[in-house]
């Protein structure tokens, strides 16, 4: 089967570069120099990635200096995680507690584990409700328990697997009357939500370049100047002494151009993805009727993202439909491309109160701006023949 036969249903694992960024990075890459050299090609270097700095804080309601550039949407939840942890704990032992609700990605969830395993950390997870939102009440009672004992709080700005969009103000709201510092992964929220840090009142946010049409390898913790945070590596000190490393130079520069282009087409993209997303819904439940849409309903900023459609199919296995669309040309997830080829029922799916056999059944179908009429019609003329496999496999298994 040719590339131009494939079908592309998982932007919210990557999505390509847009050709302006790709542009960007092709002439960078050909230049030398590093930006902390005092030479020319050194503080050439050094003034690209200083105006893809302010491009970026321009875009995402910032100052310049509380962006960080890091490799990415992992480590910059590292950075901040850890980072606030030690930190409040060093002025006050007594703080211990971090709390996170239960539908986080791993690149926050295992950070976490690993806290509460090797550094003493007890870790509270929030609950959601049935459509991936979290509880406030519970937080707001986990928070009044003792809250000169919270480290830290994070919580995503939307959800990578549902898309449902997190009641992000409210946490803040929540937090700030006790002086408890807020995180937020918006991964990926950034490409399809209006996103405003100083407005959003949080400590510290996510994002990263390959969910905007950037290139892989590059993303930013943006965090407040009075945050202090400790830091995971130790070096140069090159971004504020909180991320040591030799600057991407290519990498910042198409991360600012991706960011640029994305959100000032981000309006118009995310309608026509929106209405992508209600053709696939609406076919889907057509030729499958037994599926079952999952995650807020409602469309809106305030709801879910855009372009995320999860999906369970009963009696089926999410792995095994997965692959028989692979085999059309169609391309899609089980969940968070991070757990991939792990056969395990998502954590998030389970949070929400689904059983293990339906949290395994599932799919999820994200649409970027590549995505096309034809892409959704092509999923839904192959989808029929795919479920009656998929279903028959199923119920061999249950004998």
């Amino acid at each position: 089967m040719t590339q131009q036969q494939t079908v592309y249903l998982d932007h919210a694992a990557t999505t390509p570069m847009v050709p302006e960024a790709i542009a960007v990075m092709t002439e960078q890459l050909a230049r030398t120099g590093n930006a902390s050299s005092l030479h020319a090609a050194g503080r050439a270097a050094r003034r690209t990635v200083e105006e893809a700095r302010e491009l970026l804080a321009s875009h995402l309601g910032a100052r310049p200096s509380e962006v960080v550039f890091c490799s990415g949407g992992t480590e910059a939840n590292n950075l901040a995680i850890k980072g606030l942890f030690w930190a409040r704990r060093a002025t006050d032992p007594a703080r211990t507690r971090v709390l996170f609700s239960a539908i986080e990605h791993h690149a926050l969830l295992d950070p976490v584990t690993w806290l509460a395993k090797h550094e003493g950390a007890t870790v509270e997870t929030t609950p959601v409700d049935k459509i991936g939102r979290i509880r406030l009440d519970a937080l707001r009672q986990a928070v009044e328990t003792d809250p000169g004992s919270v480290a830290a709080i994070t919580t995503m700005w939307a959800n990578n697997e549902m898309g449902t969009v997190q009641p992000v103000r409210e946490v803040v709201e929540l937090a700030a009357a006790h002086g408890i510092p807020v995180h937020s992964d918006a991964v990926q929220a950034a490409g399809y939500l209006p996103l405003d840090f100083g407005a959003s009142g949080l400590d510290a946010m996510t994002i990263t370049a390959h969910k905007l049409g950037g290139p892989v390898g590059v993303g930013a913790l943006v965090i407040r100047r009075e945050v202090e945070p400790v830091p995971l590596l130790h070096g140069g000190g090159q971004e504020r002494d909180l991320r040591s490393g030799t600057i991407g130079v290519a990498l910042i520069a198409a991360f600012a151009k991706a960011v640029e282009v994305t959100l000032a087409r981000q309006a118009e993209t995310t309608a026509r993805i929106e209405a992508l997303r209600a053709r696939l819904v609406a076919g889907l439940t057509r030729v499958v009727p037994d599926a079952i849409v999952n995650g807020d309903p409602e469309p809106g900023a305030g709801h879910r993202l855009p372009n995320i459609a999860h999906v369970t199919f009963p009696g089926c296995e999410g792995d095994a439909m997965l692959m028989l669309l692979d085999a059309q040309g169609i391309e899609c997830s089980t969940g968070s491309a991070c757990a991939a080829g792990v056969p395990q029922p998502s954590h998030v799916l389970l949070a929400m109160g689904y059983d293990e056999r339906a949290a395994r059944g599932s799919l999820r179908f994200s649409l970027g701006h590549t995505s096309t009429e034809a892409d959704v019609d092509r999923l839904l003329a192959v989808l029929p023949a795919v479920h009656e496999r998929a279903l028959a496999a199923g119920m061999v298994r249950q004998r």
